[in-house]
């Protein structure tokens, strides 16, 4: 499939004109710490000395996993459609983080094994009820994966704004992700396999070793594309396709934790120049994130021992963002301001 171009937004002049503008704020040099470097980056993302975020999108992509079955999960695969419903009804942690924040919230069904009335909120892209068991083979086909990355890229596309959120819901997504960590990054699973919803060590003992499996059934499956589709999700290949057109549109990408780390790590495999565009939220508390950050180079805003995925923790992030972008517009410089810089 043809898949969306990333340029690189490499702008040296542009780079260098934000760096006078912040390092010129009635401040002492560096004095705003990691909040500078953030503000370069969305000046540079929105190409502009004055980046102003606008209508910005959570969106939660949902969808069911074969490998759920095998016990890899503390809950059932039933609370992805129940967490889908509560989504809907705004009663889920996101829902009362994007309306705080004023961020538009869209589910979009990648394929939840239940049929959604149609509700406000609710984009219908369901490729099939669930992958999959990826232990015993590939969790959906080339034409499947293809489908889910069309459905990505279309939700995006959908969307006002300049800034994407990512979320996600799927019960047995943490063993998608750790799966696409351990064979895009060449680690070993049992060093990235996690609680995910609250597994004793009894449990993430038997989870690594089904996944194990799950990477033997799927060894030749080596290519970005290929490991997607046999190791990942329907709704991280939503993710996927959302980050390669966000990117294209030159949105500010948003990227939660885990598993939406898992989407950006398939994405940027793909176009390499995603990076560019993405900032990420938090560090989780979910074992392999910050192995899947370092493979990424990504330096997250937050450490809050989250691991609730959802978008939860971007949201949370989205006011530094916002602070960000006020502080380049807004706040004046020695000069303007009269006050005498350094000496």
């Amino acid at each position: 499939m043809t898949l969306p171009d990333v340029d690189d937004l490499h702008d040296a002049a542009l780079a260098a004109r934000l760096g006078h503008l912040i390092d010129h704020k009635t401040k002492p040099l560096g004095a705003l710490g990691r909040l500078e470097a953030l503000a370069l980056r969305l000046g540079l993302v929105l190409g502009s000395e004055r980046p102003r975020l606008h209508a910005p999108q959570l969106v939660v992509f949902a969808a069911d996993h074969g490998i759920a079955v095998r016990g890899v999960s503390a809950y059932p695969s039933d609370v992805t459609w129940q967490m889908v419903r509560n989504f809907l009804a705004g009663g889920a942690a996101v829902s009362v983080l994007a309306r705080q924040h004023g961020i538009g919230l869209t589910v979009v069904d990648c394929g939840v094994r239940h049929e959604f009335e149609s509700a406000p909120g609710l984009v219908r892209h369901k490729i099939a009820p669930g992958t999959r068991d990826c232990s015993i083979g590939p969790a959906m086909s080339a034409a499947q994966c293809a489908r889910a990355l069309r459905a990505g890229i279309g939700a995006a596309r959908a969307l006002p704004g300049n800034a994407l959120l990512l979320g996600e819901m799927g019960i047995g997504n943490t063993s998608a992700a750790a799966l696409l960590l351990a064979r895009l990054g060449g680690i070993d699973v049992g060093e990235v396999c996690g609680a995910g919803t609250g597994l004793d060590a009894a449990g993430i003992a038997r989870k690594t070793a089904l996944l194990r499996e799950a990477l033997a059934a799927n060894a030749g499956a080596a290519a970005p594309l290929d490991a997607l589709a046999a190791l990942g999700g329907f709704e991280i290949a939503a993710m996927a396709g959302a980050v390669l057109q966000a990117a294209s549109e030159r949105r500010v990408i948003v990227v939660d934790g885990f598993i939406a780390g898992s989407a950006v790590l398939v994405a940027s495999r793909l176009a390499p120049h995603v990076l560019q565009r993405c900032v990420f939220a938090h560090r989780s508390g979910e074992r392999g994130h910050a192995r899947l950050l370092a493979a990424l180079g990504a330096e997250p805003l937050l450490d809050l021992g989250l691991r609730l995925g959802e978008g939860s923790g971007a949201a949370l992030a989205w006011p530094l963002l916002e602070s960000a972008c006020r502080i380049l517009g807004e706040m004046a410089s020695f000069e303007s301001a009269g006050v005498s810089g350094r000496g």
